[in-house]
């Protein structure tokens, strides 16, 4: 074997070895960068191989690193995070728990589907899972445990929503992923609309027939008033500022108004204006909202960062085409190509982060899925959905880590694992039914280009 794919495979197998140190993986990802760039140069100099890495390679990493923060699609980040923060203090969430579990609380299950709509309407708007976790926990695990909803129904309906912030536009996930593939924020934005609508479709099916099966799981209430016309107004008041702040930065988008970028700066002054409509506005949840918001963005840079070396000198020593040989070379045919790539980022997801997966895994697999003539977005779109389960798969499933950290005492890890196993298979269900059907990702972008 060349000595430069012995380094390569060197990188991964160390990269996953440090991951259980606990070290922050940002300097992880540049540290090997620089130490395998240290170690193809001496190979160079002392063994007479010719894997042509020297000091301009150096130089090579910091335009890139500098190409990369200077990309103007990354300037949504910081915007879409603050639009969440603000959002999540603008009170609206609690005024949509209010009254639409109001409107459904006769129902079995009931309180389970006010949180999925809720959910559904905080992806769209906020985008940053950890907030929308935790705050359907702090809001609807009470009220539900209170109701004798069964525990694992009711935290796993929280932490399975709350994933949707990552998939649903605006979603910072999906903003990288373009970056990296540079490809068409809106098509990616477009093309997972409808696959995340299905996802919130299918949570909704599967909580009214256990409700409907086992109405001890999730009983209707008793003390519920009855839907009258009072209570539909006062829900669709609710729900009426999100689902305008939603249309206006995805309207924008959509209808060619706005580049992704442009509308996240929309996006910030509306959840701005909501929450000073709301009375939640003042100068120290301004300062909160700014420091958690440099403090995500740094979070995220550093690992762009680092990534972006790692990624390059991978690519150096000729990473990128074993992988690409290594995956054609399979004998399964171009869709057990897709089957293998998406089951080996499921895999992943049980013990990385997806920020680490799309910043290595995604500009490494998507060439090769794109030379087999399968559509690009559909592609990421579905490598998105992959992605998203990994919020719920143990040990690294950050929503049970989110959940846990503000749930009720009586909540136990069991509880989690157990509940959020059916929506991980409803999830599998979804990427099943979007790898069989691509229009379901396809068609809205065709749509935006065809004007019909």
């Amino acid at each position: 074997m060349p000595i430069n794919e012995m380094l390569a495979i060197g990188m991964f197998v160390l990269f996953i070895l440090l991951i259980f140190t606990g070290f922050p993986i940002a300097w992880v990802l540049g540290g090997i960068a620089l130490a395998f760039t240290g170690l193809a140069m001496l190979s160079d100099m002392y063994l007479d191989t010719f894997i042509a890495m020297d000091w301009g390679y150096f130089s090579l990493s910091v335009e890139r690193i500098w190409g990369t923060m200077s990309s103007w699609v990354l300037v949504a980040i910081p915007m879409f995070v603050f639009m969440g923060q603000m959002l999540d203090r603008s009170g609206i969430a609690e005024k949509l728990m209010l009254n639409v579990s109001r409107l459904f609380g006769r129902l079995n299950g009931g309180i389970a589907i006010a949180v999925v709509i809720i959910g559904l309407l905080l992806a769209a708007s906020t985008g940053i899972v950890g907030a929308s976790v935790a705050l359907l926990t702090l809001l609807a695990v009470p009220v539900m445990l209170k109701r004798d909803y069964n525990p694992d129904l009711a935290v796993g309906t929280v932490c399975a929503v709350g994933t949707l912030g990552i998939l649903m536009p605006p979603s910072i996930m999906l903003v990288m992923m373009a970056d990296q593939l540079a490809m068409s924020v809106g098509d990616l934005f477009m093309g997972a609309v409808f696959p995340s609508a299905l996802l919130g479709v299918a949570f909704v099916i599967y909580i009214v027939v256990r409700g409907w099966f086992q109405p001890s799981a999730a009983p209707a209430g008793d003390d519920a008033e009855p839907v009258t016309f009072g209570v539909v107004f006062d829900a669709f008041k609710s729900i009426l500022p999100p689902a305008m702040l939603i249309l206006a930065v995805l309207g924008s988008i959509f209808a060619g108004l706005a580049t992704p970028t442009e509308a996240s700066g929309v996006g910030a002054f509306g959840a701005t204006l909501l929450a000073l409509s709301n009375r939640r506005l003042s100068l120290s949840v301004l300062k909160d909202v700014c420091r958690e918001t440099s403090q995500t963005t740094a979070f995220i840079f550093a690992l762009l960062v680092g990534a972006t070396a790692f990624s390059l000198v991978l690519r150096g020593l000729g990473g990128d085409g074993m992988i690409e040989e290594l995956l054609s070379s399979l004998p399964f045919g171009p869709a057990g190509i897709v089957i293998c790539i998406l089951l080996i980022t499921f895999l992943l997801g049980f013990v990385l982060d997806w920020i680490e997966i799309t910043l290595i895994m995604l500009p490494l697999v998507a060439p090769v899925v794109q030379s087999l003539g399968f559509d690009l977005v559909w592609f990421t779109v579905l490598f998105a959905v992959c992605l998203q389960t990994s919020f719920l798969t143990p040990p690294v499933g950050f929503s049970l880590f989110y959940c846990k950290g503000v749930a009720p005492p009586s909540i136990t890890v069991g509880t989690l694992y157990r509940g959020v196993l059916p929506f991980i298979l409803l999830q599998a269900s979804v990427l099943t039914l979007i790898f069989l059907w691509p229009e379901l990702v396809t068609w809205l972008p065709d749509q935006a280009y065809t004007g019909h």
